[in-house]
């Protein structure tokens, strides 16, 4: 690997040098570099290039060798989240170290060598196709037609019909979709064959937490004064974002929502990043409803290869695997 594409030497570099270097690389992969940004953010920084390609951003990560996992605090659980742990236990009429059962859910202490990358900022939806109203897919189910119909003079902001077609209400009027079901095979067929990959479950942990030993980039404790999906009251502050979804240390928006599973690289259908809202579904509270969007988690092995559009998103990745 190019030494300059490694974290601590890249860190060191200057603007103009970084630029040159940012430069080059949109040359290689054909891309459009837009500029150099620095992102800061839970104690970690790091100034960077943003790119632009097919409509998507990406960001240049530089690679590390970093200790991923988790076995113990590093700082220890902040009250809140130690209250709020300990009521659940009361609860379930249960006496457990709140450490042994999040140890339970996590993976192992490690140490893995993580290659440079260009990353797409955002996660992207995978069985929805955007299509017009007279698409004859659409137009042979006059039953999703009427509904439609029904949805446009309603005041409802998006109609979903379950795995088959969508309605949204938008500035410029509606985005139809209608739902292609596909597979964890066809994914990465479809990624390949336009340049990309999928992060695997290290890098995926890299870039949600950058090496950070804590619990959560954050820290160990979940930080109730951000506006959580799911737990936020939406009658207040409601044009104030929700904090997670703010670019990290990295310039990512990643693991911000328990609903949302990230698909990474891995020999059959494996997520990261959330577990579909089950830990939230159960009333498991803020604390264990986020805990799956620990940059530590154990990845989840999904039981077959069908994509469900409803959780599973993914996030291309260009590895620099050859750059010198």
């Amino acid at each position: 690997m190019n030494e300059k594409l490694s974290r601590p030497q890249f860190n060191q570099m200057g603007t103009t040098e970084k630029q040159t270097l940012m430069e080059s690389l949109a040359a290689r992969y054909n891309m459009t570099f837009l500029d150099l940004h620095t992102f800061d953010r839970w104690g970690q920084s790091c100034t960077t290039g943003i790119f632009k390609k097919d409509g998507r951003e990406f960001v240049f990560v530089p690679g590390d060798t970093v200790t991923l996992g988790w076995e113990q605090f590093a700082v220890g659980l902040n009250q809140e989240s130690r209250e709020e742990l300990e009521y659940l236990f009361r609860e379930w009429e249960m006496e457990r170290d709140p450490e042994e059962m999040i140890r339970e859910s996590m993976a192992p202490v490690r140490q893995a060598a993580i290659g440079p990358m260009l990353v797409g900022r955002e996660l992207e939806e995978i069985n929805w196709e955007p299509v017009k109203m007279d698409d004859p897919r659409l137009t042979v189910h006059p039953d999703w037609l009427k509904e439609f119909r029904d949805f446009a003079w309603s005041d409802s902001s998006s109609l979903t019909l379950h795995q088959s077609a969508r309605i949204e209400r938008t500035e410029k009027g509606f985005q139809i979709c209608i739902y292609n079901h596909t597979d964890y095979d066809a994914l990465l067929a479809m990624l390949e064959n336009r340049g990309f990959s999928l992060p695997t479950a290290d890098e995926w942990a890299y870039l949600c937490g950058g090496g950070c030993r804590t619990l959560f980039p954050w820290g160990d404790g979940l930080d109730y004064s951000m506006r959580l999906h799911w737990f936020e009251n939406m009658d207040e502050d409601e044009n104030r974002p929700y904090d997670m979804d703010e670019p990290n240390f990295f310039g990512l928006s990643i693991a911000y929502d328990p609903y949302m599973r990230e698909v990474v690289q891995a020999d059959r259908l494996t997520t990261c990043g959330g577990d579909g809202g089950c830990n939230i579904c159960g009333g498991l509270g803020p604390f264990l409803g986020f805990l799956p969007c620990s940059p530590h988690c154990k990845p989840e092995v999904q039981e077959d290869n069908e994509l469900n559009g409803d959780y599973d998103f993914y996030r291309p990745i260009i590895r620099l695997e050859n750059y010198d």
